[in-house]
Formats: structure tokens, sequence, C-alpha cells
């Protein structure tokens, strides 16, 4: 395919685990985290991509709605992208999608690092100063089947 891009995104804020007393999976985000989830569509504008996937946790799924719609595209769901997913079959699953196409995929705070850790270990070149922070993204990019390098972009609200 040649070059492709994975903006590798940690779902925005959703308030505090403690306090929510339904399932995890059902938590929505924040007022706070509404607003990041808004301007990730400003903050990605001139990134490539033709598929959104996410979590099925609510508020992985309401962080990229906004950018699904401005791009006129739908979000699709994958339990790989759940907390507690095992990363490699996560990496492998988007490997094997990011030779055909760009993609953005929202889920947590365990796999962002270990889909870093793993990119990394592939050959991608990542900053020293490693971060993830809700609403944050990684934008990550391969070509002919190789990680090339990762850029971090902190939330935008």
């Amino acid at each position: 395919m040649g070059l492709s891009h994975l903006l590798l995104i940690r779902h925005a804020h959703a308030g505090d685990r403690a306090s929510w007393a339904a399932p995890d999976v059902e938590r929505p985000l924040s007022e706070r985290g509404r607003r990041q989830a808004e301007g990730l569509v400003a903050l990605l504008a001139a990134i490539p991509f033709t598929e959104v996937w996410s979590s099925p946790a609510v508020r992985c799924v309401q962080t990229v709605e906004p950018l699904a719609a401005a791009r006129a595209l739908r979000v699709e769901r994958a339990r790989l992208l759940l907390e507690g997913a095992d990363p490699g079959e996560t990496m492998a699953w988007l490997e094997a999608k990011l030779d055909r196409v760009s993609l953005a995929a929202c889920t947590h705070g365990d796999l962002v690092p270990a889909l870093l850790d793993a990119a990394a270990a592939a050959g991608c070149v990542l900053p020293k100063d490693i971060r993830w922070g809700k609403g944050s993204t990684w934008v990550l990019e391969r070509d002919a089947g190789r990680w090339l390098r990762a850029t971090y972009l902190p939330a935008a609200a």
C-alpha cells in the first residue's frame, strides 16, 4: 500500500471510575472528555485515514464519533481494542489492516503503551518522552510493512 498511518487514540476524559456504579464499559465521557473528542477533528484534520475503529466501551466510541462524523465514516467496534485485550493480538490485527488502509483506533490506557512498545520493538522510532494522556493521539507511520516513526499529539482541550 505504501505509507499508512495509525492514529492510536486514548479515550478522552470519562470521569472517576470509582464513582461510576454501572458496568465500566458503559461509562460515558465527561464534559471535559466531550470537548477533547470534538478537538480531535481539528487536531487530526491533516492526517489521512479511511477507517475509524474503537473499543466497544462507550467512552471510546464517544471519543471518535465527532472525528468519524467529520469524515462521513462509521465507527467500527473491535473487542481487540478493549481494556485488557492481548497487545500481541491487537498489534497483529492492526498491522494486517494497515497493509490496506490508514485508520484511527481508540483504545484504553493499558493498550497504548503496550502497542507503542510493540511498534518500537519492530523498528518504529519513538521520542524519548512516552506519554498517553486521556484524549491524546499517537500518529504512527508505516511503509511497506515496516514501522517508521511516531509522533505524540496531546489532547486538544
